[in-house]
Formats: structure tokens, sequence, C-alpha cells
């Protein structure tokens, strides 16, 4: 399983930064045209598959570039 912190180092690399944080969820914005928001949730140890599928999706990343950001 990946864990939040990892998901949050691998999108760091994407070229996204930290935007602001509400509760257990780290709000993440890319620096890049369009911008995108994505929401990290930091509550849980462990990132499910179908809650990274969508952050991925929402970041605009396919599975070969995040593992390779991991």
């Amino acid at each position: 399983m990946i864990t939040s912190k990892q998901v949050i180092q691998a999108l760091k690399r994407f070229g996204f930064v930290e935007h602001r944080q509400k509760g257990s969820h780290m709000f993440m914005q890319s620096k890049t045209t369009p911008m995108r928001v994505v929401c990290v949730p930091v509550h849980s140890k462990d990132i499910k598959k179908g809650t990274l599928k969508a952050i991925l999706k929402q970041a605009g990343l396919d599975t070969e570039k995040f593992t390779e950001l991991l």
C-alpha cells in the first residue's frame, strides 16, 4: 500500500505545492496551467486503491508516471 506521505512527496516532484490543509485533508495545487487542485487524505496511514486512482486522475497523472515519481 501507498501512504499519504508518499503520495504528497510524489505530487511535489510532479510540480504540486501544498496549498492548504483543512482538518485531515491536504489540498495541493499545481504550479502549471491548467491549475489543478488535488485533495489528499492524511487521516489514514494507507491510501486505498480507489482513492489513489481518483487522486491521480485529478492530478492528470497515469500510474506509470506516478510509479516513476515514487
